[in-house]
């Protein structure tokens, strides 16, 4: 073999090695970026109503993202808008819609609709009561009903029971109950929704509300207007009282937030909040 055709041989194994040392480098890199994990730090604040849901859908998020830790807190859906406007939190909930004081005042906040939920009407198991109409809770709860026997039960006063000012259900309460009157301030009031059906189980002459998905075989969910408190009537419209889950942000969402908010909104998301009580927005 001449000298010529040995340099060009030389010179092909060296062009294969190279190729092949520039393949396996891509392999590597590619390996290296994959297999970069999601981090950081996040916290989601307000709505007592959507923290248990919040609690579910952080844990799964975690277990699938070892190297973040989302922190979960309470406070009121007021407090979840106030959260998201300071800064405090990188994502409000809410179990209303955000007021138009509200976004008057921080206009940089921006909604998303994670879910939709039923609020309850509750009382004690063993209350005959099984039907009301609207009219008779705004009354209950204006103080003009005080008896159970004026709605067809036994002669007992009725213990009213109510969620505290600020919260996400007692303002969706009263908005679509109440009419936007104010709840007697003879009523007991309580500061979440668990607060709330332990109070009704403990009272057999008591009422309350609740989120639907908070009720449990320790209360019972009265019909309104002949319908029932359930997924499928308020899907139907036919059952009145229910209102949005929504995260608040300032400014559209980004890094870890909008992650989170793209996993709630996902299938996998969607059903962790059909399982856990609420009803899917898809």
């Amino acid at each position: 073999m001449s000298i010529k055709s040995k340099r060009m041989g030389s010179l092909f194994i060296v062009g294969l090695m190279l190729l092949a040392a520039f393949a396996v480098a891509g392999c590597g890199n590619g390996e290296e970026d994959s297999s970069q994990e999601l981090s950081g730090k996040l916290t989601i604040a307000g709505s007592t109503s959507v923290q248990p849901f919040s609690d579910v859908l952080a844990e799964e998020f975690m277990a699938s993202n070892p190297n973040v830790e989302i922190s979960v807190q309470g406070g009121g859906s007021s407090q979840g808008v106030t959260a998201a406007a300071s800064g405090a939190a990188e994502i409000g909930a809410a179990s209303r819609n955000v007021k138009e004081e509200e976004m008057t005042a921080n206009p940089d906040l921006v909604v998303t609709q994670i879910a939709i939920d039923g609020v309850a009407v509750v009382a004690h198991p063993s209350n005959p009561v099984k039907d009301v109409t609207l009219e008779d809770i705004k009354n209950i709860y204006l103080g003009n009903i005080t008896n159970w026997k004026d709605l067809g039960g036994k002669d007992a006063v009725i213990t009213v029971v109510s969620r505290e000012e600020g919260s996400g259900t007692r303002d969706a309460f009263v908005g679509m109950v109440m009419d936007d009157e104010e709840i007697a301030p003879s009523a007991i009031i309580q500061n979440s929704n668990g607060a709330v059906r332990t109070a009704v189980a403990g009272d057999e002459n008591s009422i309350g509300f609740v989120s639907l998905a908070m009720v449990n075989n320790e209360i019972k969910a009265l019909e309104v207007e002949g319908v029932a408190a359930s997924v499928e009537n308020i899907k139907a419209g036919t059952y009145k009282i229910s209102r949005p889950f929504n995260y608040i942000t300032k400014n559209d969402p980004e890094g870890l937030a909008k992650v989170f908010i793209d996993f709630v909104l996902s299938d996998e998301g969607q059903k962790i909040m059909v399982d856990e009580g609420a009803i899917s927005v898809k």
